[in-house]
């Protein structure tokens, strides 16, 4: 079976997100980690719309690609001028790429309103454009913007573009869902009816997200035969993004059989996906299929003890083959396979008949019955096992701290100083420290006063701070819950504390990211 070539068009498309930036240097390392997966083609974006793609593409001449074909992108001729004197169609040969993919209107009212020029005149455009490019590149694709819209609203002109295009001798005629409003069983009827018309050249599919159905589509596609597929990572894009290729991979792959990557390069499909989010500077979506956190999650205890026996029960594929893991949470939902589950992870041995189990259980329930939340914090939920099996060493005794905020000066931040005393090994340790804010203040002085005793604290990096107001009727005196993630040079982990002082909870948060990393360290010279 023809296997599927995958185009992705994160570095053009996908840039037109609101929020998603990036540098020359960004584009080339996701350009360089697409060639790794094994994507066979790599738009690198609009050389003749802006200096940064031409920028781009000048630099990607020193670059050394693998497997994957680099396409520039650009539409067709302005109506004003002539093809070999347009300087979009230049930009597109000076960035020499082996591949180009040109853009021109199948929706007869974008040729009347948008280009404000007659039917007859877009199709010579469409033709002389891809005729001028076409002896000078490997590969020229033909994107079809519009097609879909512009097929239902006049089949017979959308149909007419297509064939204007086939007469330069494209290699593929990439039909576009451009306002991402087609629903799969429409799309899927409208290629059938131009493989009916349209014989001899390849099709492509390009879709949009805006009903929810990008991914849909692209499969709907497929499955009429359609072997050019055109996508984004994590399925950025313009409005609600392009369809996702982080789920259109393994879903071709895995769940229809057809060749898109080597397996060895398909478990690299969640770093790809986290690798882009990291240089976009977005938060990763944990929900997302596949490559999500919670993709492989179980929190109910009757899921959780259904997939220690067989993880195929609540797991419609192994995670690891597309280089995510299962977790197990811990919540009031949870029951004792969770708890049995966590412990292993962690290495301890607890037998499922230990009454040390139904206390954790017990305990844990109470707890979140409180506000605290283990889900985002297992370092927390760690030491609470290790408390209930008395396996918890006391790093350090807090005596008392305080924070003082003086403000002196309406146009100048507040001065912020903590004050704390600790027992260390019975040695009291009394320092002061100022901060930005008083958890930060409160941070530094608690670092400063044990590092002496714990050199290796100052490997923990404080990497994200939340706060959750737990109910909004109490107003200012409501509880809420402080979440840390911090981390050092091998991982991350996630602390917890709830309190009505948001300092207080706070304190609890900092005091578990600490001892974590004492007993992290404590673990690793026993083992």
């Amino acid at each position: 079976m023809k296997p599927v070539e995958i185009y992705d068009c994160t570095l053009r498309d996908g840039t037109q997100a609101e929020d998603f930036n990036l540098s020359v240097e960004d584009k080339i390392r996701i350009a360089q980690k697409l060639d790794e997966l094994g994507i066979a083609y790599i738009e690198g974006g609009w050389p003749g719309s802006n200096p940064k793609d031409v920028e781009f593409f000048r630099a990607m001449k020193g670059v050394s690609l693998k497997q994957a074909l680099l396409s520039a992108f650009g539409s067709t001729h302005n109506p004003k001028t002539q093809p070999e004197k347009d300087p979009n169609l230049k930009a597109l040969l000076q960035a020499q790429t082996p591949v180009i993919t040109i853009f021109g209107k199948s929706w007869d009212v974008h040729v009347r309103d948008a280009l404000r020029i007659s039917l007859e005149s877009n199709l010579r455009i469409i033709e002389d454009s891809l005729a001028l490019v076409r002896s000078k590149v490997s590969k020229l694709f033909y994107d079809a913007e519009h097609f879909f819209d512009g097929y239902q609203a006049n089949p017979e002109y959308a149909l007419a573009t297509l064939r204007a295009a086939t007469r330069s001798k494209v290699d593929c005629l990439v039909l576009c869902d451009t306002n991402g409003g087609t629903l799969p069983g429409r799309l899927a009827s409208i290629i059938q009816a131009v493989k009916k018309e349209i014989k001899g050249t390849p099709l492509g599919i390009h879709a949009h997200n805006d009903c929810d159905c990008s991914v849909a589509n692209v499969m709907a596609a497929v499955g009429c035969g359609i072997r050019h597929v055109q996508g984004t990572i994590n399925g950025f894009g313009d409005r609600c993004g392009n369809a996702n290729l982080c789920s259109i991979i393994p879903n071709l792959q895995l769940k229809l059989g057809l060749q898109t990557l080597n397996p060895d390069q398909l478990i690299k499909i969640r770093d790809i996906s986290r690798f882009v989010d990291e240089l976009a500077n977005i938060r990763h979506n944990k929900y997302q299929p596949y490559v999500g956190d919670s993709a492989f999650s179980h929190k109910g205890g009757i899921h959780v003890s259904a997939v220690a026996k067989n993880p195929e029960t609540y797991e419609h594929i192994r995670p690891e083959l597309v280089g995510n893991v299962q977790r197990i949470l811990v919540s009031d939902l949870a029951g004792k396979s969770n708890i049995l589950s966590k412990a292993k992870g962690y290495g301890l041995d607890i037998s499922s008949k230990d009454p040390v189990v139904s206390n954790i259980l017990s305990q844990l329930k109470d707890l979140e019955h409180q506000g605290f939340q283990y889900e985002g914090a297992e370092g927390s939920f760690e030491l609470l096992m290790n408390r209930a099996l008395g396996a918890r060493q006391q790093y350090f005794e807090l005596e008392w701290y305080r924070v003082t905020v003086q403000k002196v000066r309406e146009d100048q931040p507040p001065i912020v100083e903590a004050s704390i005393i600790v027992k260390v090994k019975d040695q009291i340790e009394h320092t002061a420290a100022l901060g930005n804010g008083p958890v930060n203040a409160l941070d530094n002085a608690l670092r400063k006063a044990l590092l002496r005793f714990y050199p290796e604290l100052s490997q923990v990096s404080l990497d994200d701070y939340k706060v959750r107001v737990l109910s909004s009727v109490e107003g200012t005196g409501a509880k809420v819950r402080v979440l840390i993630e911090s981390g050092d040079r091998e991982e991350k982990w996630g602390t917890v504390g709830v309190s009505t002082d948001i300092l207080e909870a706070s304190w609890q948060a900092l005091v578990d990211s600490l001892i974590f990393k004492l007993y992290k360290e404590e673990k690793k010279r026993k083992t």
